[in-house]
């Protein structure tokens, strides 16, 4: 399958040459754009490839992403009520993320990272307490 959707693109890129439809000379002897495909398996790079360009991410990219957006939060955040509870998900989300990936570790033992999260909250006492 693979090896005809190859043969049918490189007759279409040869007739395009042909034509005059393609321009190849800012190409010629310049290697390609590098993907960053080569960590996934040769079997699933087309199923990726086909799933990024519907716009579709691994679970491990988007709880990514949800981490990223949820450290910005708290970065942002002034109340510390809500910055202790979006700590609470963000640790969740982290070991969330660790399981995806076969790693049993919770936050507290990525020592450095942790330190630089609890250092942006800093818990007030209150006069009453």
């Amino acid at each position: 399958m693979l090896e005809a959707m190859r043969l049918i693109a490189e007759r279409k890129i040869s007739a395009a040459i042909q034509e005059g439809l393609l321009d190849i000379q800012g190409w010629r002897n310049r290697p390609l754009p590098m993907t960053h495909d080569h960590l996934v398996p040769e079997e699933l790079r087309m199923a990726h490839k086909i799933l990024k360009n519907a716009g579709y991410l691994p679970p491990e990219i988007e709880a990514k992403k949800e981490i990223q957006a949820l450290e910005d939060l708290l970065a942002a955040c002034e109340d510390e009520y809500i910055r202790v509870k979006q700590m609470k998900k963000l640790n969740y989300l982290v070991l969330k993320l660790n399981i995806m990936k076969g790693d049993t570790c919770s936050i507290e033992s990525q020592d450095a990272y942790y330190r630089k999260v609890v250092e942006r909250i800093s818990v007030r006492k209150t006069n009453s307490e």
